[in-house]
């Protein structure tokens, strides 16, 4: 049975997929811990989240998800917003930290996979290194753009409602929460529905190539059109 087309992605894919989640997931966890405490609050030092090592910050349940269904989730950093000096303005920009971490990563990896195809470098490799190669650089650039993306739907638990929850008076959010367990299986049903998917996350999901022509359009103007 070819099990690849009950998954989102090929099972021969399955190991890059892995360590490119590692490494988004610990980054992204690692930049909302970072600056969480340079803002003043040590609950993300204390708890052991301020490193950039995967095994601090991955949920393997969460994990497993990814892998199978194309959608899972990571250990979140707990914040003490009240420990800021602006609270409100911190907290956006602790949430932000996190998407922007993953869009930084895949803009670095189009960077390093432009320059080897520029340059010529994987022709210097075996067929099998070169494939491995602009493989795992393919899911690094699209995997994070998607990360960055998805975290920044402003429906929980994600990083996008928390910047909701900041930017927005206090009397509506107060309104908003009364709803908010509700707002979870909202997300649920526009991911695994294909119809609702169609017309709510698919559109959304659809930025990830503007962003990677973007990209492209960057890369070419500072190294020059390979």
């Amino acid at each position: 049975m070819d099990w690849s087309s009950f998954l989102p992605y090929p099972v021969s894919h399955m190991p890059f997929v892995f360590v490119v989640l590692l490494i988004g997931f610990a980054v992204h966890e690692f930049a909302h811990a970072f600056f969480a405490d340079r803002f003043g609050d040590p609950t993300p030092r204390s708890m052991g989240r301020l490193t950039l090592n995967p095994r601090a910050h991955v949920d393997w349940l969460g994990m497993i998800f990814f892998l199978i269904i194309g959608i899972g989730w990571a250990r979140p950093v707990l914040v003490n917003r009240s420990r800021f000096k602006n609270p409100r303005l911190m907290g956006i920009i602790v949430s932000l930290a996190g998407p922007v971490s993953n869009l930084v990563l895949g803009f670095i990896s189009i960077i390093v996979l432009y320059l080897l195809q520029k340059n010529h470098l994987l022709e210097t490799m075996s067929t099998g290194v070169q494939m491995a190669i602009q493989l795992f650089l393919t899911y690094m650039i699209m995997q994070n753009i998607f990360l960055f993306i998805l975290n920044l739907i402003p429906l929980p638990p994600l990083d996008g409602y928390r910047i909701v929850e900041d930017l927005l008076p206090r009397a509506w959010m107060a309104k908003v929460k009364e709803h908010e367990q509700w707002l979870f299986y909202i997300i649920l049903l526009m991911f695994f529905i294909q119809p609702i998917r169609n017309v709510t996350l698919g559109p959304i999901f659809a930025w990830q190539w503007d962003i990677l022509n973007a990209f492209n359009y960057i890369v070419s103007l500072l190294f020059g059109r390979g």
